[in-house]
């Protein structure tokens, strides 16, 4: 089983690298609760220890499915589909997505998708408490005049 790897971190930020796409399959999750192994899943909330967000990433063979629908208590979901094509379902709702599609869900939709191409399908899952955020882009922050040690 892949291990992320930490690139660099001080009190200000936590940096990994989980590898390319394709290694995202080399990946493996125990599920908490039922005690079974989701092979081609990595989250990244632990090594980057984020405090308001968990991602994961996640392969899905060719022709395949999710494997099981669920629903969360708080936290609603974003799903950013990176490569293959196939369908989502959220309640009695199932639409086409691709490549390039982005997906949003309320806790209490009941969700699933499959990969309906001949390609791997890989996605990001972004989960957060739903209305939690308060302030976004430019609302929250201010520009800094900084060096970039990039140019030095």
């Amino acid at each position: 089983m892949k291990k992320t790897e930490t690139i660099s971190e001080n009190k200000n930020y936590t940096a990994i690298n989980i590898g390319s796409l394709e290694d995202i399959k080399s990946y493996s999750h125990i599920h908490p609760k039922l005690g079974t192994e989701i092979k081609g899943k990595v989250f990244v909330k632990t090594p980057s220890k984020a405090t308001g967000t968990e991602i994961s990433f996640t392969t899905i063979p060719p022709k395949a499915e999710l494997g099981y629908f669920h629903l969360h208590y708080k936290d609603e979901e974003i799903y950013i589909i990176l490569k293959g094509s196939g369908y989502y379902q959220v309640d009695d709702d199932c639409f086409p997505i691709q490549e390039g599609s982005v997906i949003r869900v309320a806790p209490e939709g009941v969700r699933s998708l499959c990969n309906t191409s001949d390609e791997e399908m890989v996605y990001i899952c972004i989960q957060a408490k739903e209305h939690s955020l308060e302030e976004h882009t430019t609302d929250d922050g201010k520009r800094i005049a900084f060096t970039p040690k990039w140019k030095i």
